[in-house]
């Protein structure tokens, strides 16, 4: 599940016909406060606001070259579920994405536009998941794009790390928001194909410790919740390949509080012009923190990794930081 440069390198190939690569910008004010080169690599200029784009257009062209299907099945708490719905769309096929009640309105929103029919069921994003199982199952000729456990999808997620090292050779470290795990191991896969010493920092919220504790313990460690303003970080239960290749490929790993997630998104809008959800400002928190980052690390791209968050969120933001 570990993309070569070449795998990558093709993935990039097939989604430039689509899609177009995400700017790097350099971040002045987050610069100044930490005295380091600080940039913004912004996987929300991508149509559906996040880079889970990628990876969906991706792995479901490669899944149609394959054989046909009629449908294409997924649980998310929303970016993912957006995702899958825009390449349904796009390629031609119908889309069902399983959600959490009380999901994120504005993910949900975006994947209702792009015409997916949607299923809001269950507690948090593991009790989605067991509902799409079981409408697989249930139903032979449907693909379950599963961006936890594919492996055609890390290729796609490994462009990003790809862009970075062309756009920025001499970056040092690279600070990645972890959900399910499939960003950080696609960035690193290729950042560190191409320059073995950058180093990579995954982060995690407080309130969904679940890969951070996995990573630090070497075992799988799940959790009874996963509630945090963070929705795309909102995961109980790692995979176990996945721990061992994070383990094989982060450097350091990051807990940010809600507080701090919530200021983040905060400074990212009003300091940078930069909007961003939660798990986007994740990387801002984690470089706030400085933890992981040695002195001599001087050159640090910050994945915002998504910009759909909620009124309720932004609006929570700006008040808490007043």
């Amino acid at each position: 599940m570990q993309p070569t440069l070449d795998l990558v390198r093709s993935a990039r190939e097939a989604l430039a016909k689509r899609l177009s690569a995400t700017r790097l910008v350099g971040a002045s004010y987050l610069s100044k406060v930490s005295g380091r080169n600080i940039f913004l690599k912004l996987e929300t200029d991508l149509p559906t606001g996040s880079f889970k784009v990628r990876g969906a257009l991706y792995t479901l062209a490669l899944r149609l070259q394959r054989s046909p299907l009629h449908e294409v099945v997924t649980h998310s708490t929303g970016n993912h579920g957006a995702a899958v719905a825009y390449a349904a769309k796009v390629l031609g096929v119908r889309a069902k994405i399983f959600l959490p009640e009380r999901c994120n309105p504005v993910k949900r929103a975006r994947i209702a536009f792009f015409g997916a029919e949607i299923v809001e069921k269950g507690r948090d994003i593991a009790e989605a998941w067991k509902l799409a199982t079981e409408e697989c199952a249930s139903n032979p000729g449907a693909f379950f794009l599963n961006d936890a456990t594919d492996p055609d999808l890390p290729a796609a997620t490994g462009v990003i790390g790809l862009e970075i090292l062309e756009q920025l050779p001499q970056v040092q470290a690279i600070i990645v928001p972890v959900g399910d795990s499939a960003l950080l191991r696609g960035v690193a896969s290729a950042a560190k194909q191409i320059s073995p010493g950058v180093r990579i920092i995954g982060v995690q919220a407080e309130q969904a410790p679940s890969y951070f504790l996995s990573w630090k313990s070497g075992k799988i460690v799940t959790t009874d919740s996963c509630d945090t303003v963070a929705d795309g970080l909102a995961t109980r239960t790692p995979v176990q390949a996945n721990l061992e290749l994070i383990r094989a490929m982060a450097d350091d790993f990051v807990l940010v509080s809600e507080d701090e997630l919530l200021r983040s998104i905060e400074i990212l809008l009003l300091e940078e012009h930069v909007v961003a959800e939660a798990a986007g400002a994740a990387s801002t928190a984690a470089l706030l923190k400085s933890n992981g980052l040695p002195e001599n690390v001087e050159n640090i791209v910050l994945v915002v990794s998504g910009a759909n968050v909620s009124r309720a969120v932004l609006s929570q933001a700006i008040e808490n930081n007043r």
